[in-house]
């Protein structure tokens, strides 16, 4: 088998969702529509959260994050995708391919470590509310949120460079509908394990720890709920935790699916329905589980369609 360097290969061939025409334009507009609401959804939040001062706290912070987050994630792979159902253009360029994986495991990196940061700032809110807003200050917010992309972004770079400087065999095709980890060292033809072990220690290392603080935080939030003596004020609580934590199951399970395994275990079927269900959905279900069923989030928008409709 031929050997060849990456840097010296200008461009991949993304395997695609399906060849048959009429199943590709199903899928094109049934990702086309998921694209659009996930991005009306989180650009909403975003400018409900943004423009009411009533919503300038420590949690919709955390929450316009989140929504940052979900725009760039599906935006990464997304649009690729569906030019490769609808024109058939599957080719991606070298650099376009790192970029991609890049700003992928930057963005699911960093929400893994938001959402432990959200989980903790609930426990405090409900736990310690006449502490709350001494404990999570402006400042600390901001070092927390500053902190959750820096350490998401370094982890990307460094996986990043682990696999752009591999060598790879001559086939040029991604198992996959983007550039993604476990593709990519399934196409490697040069010795991968040293580069797993630290890859699998990394993200081991970073998502149990992550997990963990979530996992402690809602715990000590469903302590505090039971020990509430109103019915309404249990059901109400339990209703958004259990919503909240079953999203935040969803994204850690299929991320930690993918990325927490040896390449020799890779499943290109599997691995496209997992991918979908943190790179697709949960960032169309983020807005609608903790921002659009919000009282708060709902009036906001109420108030900003009234002031377009007056501008108008």
């Amino acid at each position: 088998t031929q050997r060849v360097n990456l840097s010296s290969q200008s461009e991949f061939v993304l395997v695609g969702l399906s060849d048959a025409p009429e199943v590709r334009f199903l899928l094109f507009v049934l990702f086309l529509i998921i694209y659009l609401a996930t991005m009306a959804g989180n650009i909403t939040t975003l400018v409900a959260i943004s423009t009411d001062v009533h919503l300038h706290n420590p949690m919709y912070f955390f929450l316009g994050n989140l929504s940052l987050l979900d725009i760039l994630c599906p935006t990464i792979t997304v649009p690729k995708m569906l030019e490769a159902l609808l024109l058939e253009n599957k080719v991606i360029s070298f650099p376009g391919c790192m970029f991609q994986l890049f700003f992928l495991i930057g963005d699911v990196t960093t929400e893994i470590f938001l959402l432990a940061v959200m989980a903790y700032d609930r426990y405090v809110a409900i736990c310690y509310p006449l502490q709350y807003m001494n404990i999570v200050s402006l400042k600390l917010c901001a070092h927390l949120a500053i902190g959750t992309w820096v350490v998401g972004f370094f982890n990307s770079l460094l996986h990043t460079s682990l696999i752009f400087t591999l060598s790879f065999c001559d086939s040029h095709e991604v198992d996959q509908y983007y550039c993604d980890i476990p593709p990519m060292l399934a196409l490697s033809c040069s010795p991968t394990y040293s580069r797993e072990l630290v890859i699998l220690t990394i993200a081991g290392v970073l998502g149990s720890s992550a997990f963990v603080a979530t996992l402690i935080s809602y715990i000590y939030i469903l302590l505090a709920i039971l020990q509430m003596k109103s019915p309404e004020s249990r059901h109400k609580a339990f209703s958004t935790c259990g919503s909240h934590l079953a999203v935040v199951c969803l994204f850690y399970g299929t991320t930690i699916c993918t990325y927490v395994r040896s390449s020799s275990t890779y499943s290109p079927t599997q691995d496209r329905i997992v991918s979908m269900l943190y790179g697709i959905l949960t960032p169309l279900l983020n807005p609608l589980i903790y921002s659009l069923r919000n009282k708060e989030v709902k009036c906001s928008l109420s108030r900003v369609i009234s002031q377009v409709r007056t501008a108008l």
